[in-house]
Order: C-alpha cells, then structure tokens, then sequence
C-alpha cells in the first residue's frame, strides 16, 4: 500500500514543492505525495523551477497548493512532513488518522539576496539538503523503523 505524504511550507513555491518532487522521483511508485502551503503564492519560484530542472524535473506549469483545502477536502495522510520554521510549522492542521507530523527547517529561497547566480547557488544548496532527507526518509519508511531512527535533525510530533 502507497504511502500518502504532504509536504507544507509557508507559500508552497520553494521547500515544499521540492521535497514533493524528489520524493516523487526517489520514491517512485511506493509513496502517493502532494505538497501545499499555508498562505500559497501565485506561482512557484523560479529559482526552484531552475534547480529542479537541473534534477530532471519540470514543475514549470504547476501550481500551489493550500494546505486548508487539502484539510476540509478531508483528504488523508500517514506523514505530514513541515518543511519551514518551527513557529510556522505548528500553524499546520492536523490531518485525521495521520500517523506522524514530522518537521525538516529548511531556509526559505524566496529570502535569498544577491545576483541571480548568487541565489541559484543557494537554492541549489537548499535542495541538495532536501534531497538528503527525502532519501533518508524513504529508507527508514522502507525499513519500517523511522519512529526508532529518527535523524537528530529532525522533529516528530
């Protein structure tokens, strides 16, 4: 059976859209994945548009999501995973039957100054880190032992 997963941020136009997609890509046909934002932007930010793509994956027609709808819609999920910090994080509603609420801090891409190269760089950094959870995160779903092997970097509720 699938596991079905939300990942949420603020605006669901960097950090969440992400984790979304390299779950989807790493994880393949195991996890059922969505992502959403508690204030959702208009589009989705062109920085992370750029990097993913160097990732081999195309988000350039997609749009956000609300994690609100996702909520009253009565739509559910075994892991809601908060990828912005913790004071935003706990605004996250709490999906019925949800197994684990997990939290991953990442910095937001959309507060990034510089030249564009600058902020690619730092957007390209962000998802390595990313990366680096969801990878984690799919072998310890995997091997049934992610309440027991948790990353100390990371934060179950």
């Amino acid at each position: 059976m699938k596991k079905k997963v939300l990942f949420v941020c603020i605006h669901n136009s960097a950090r969440s859209q992400m984790a979304e997609e390299l779950l989807r890509k790493y994880g393949g046909e195991r996890f059922d994945v969505l992502s959403a934002g508690l204030e959702p932007s208009k589009e989705i930010n062109p920085l992370v548009v750029e990097v993913l793509r160097e990732e081999g994956i195309d988000i350039s027609g997609k749009e956000t999501n609300s994690v609100f709808e996702f909520f009253k819609q009565g739509k559910r999920f075994n892991y809601v995973i908060t990828v912005c910090d913790e004071s935003n994080a706990q605004k996250c509603p709490l999906f019925p039957l949800m197994k684990y609420r997990i939290h991953w801090s990442f910095a937001d891409p959309s507060s990034f100054e510089g030249t564009h190269e600058e902020k690619i760089e730092k957007t390209r950094a962000i998802k390595e880190l990313v990366k680096s959870d969801v990878l984690q995160f799919i072998q310890l779903v995997e091997a049934g032992g992610l309440q027991e092997n948790v990353p100390s970097h990371w934060k179950i509720d």
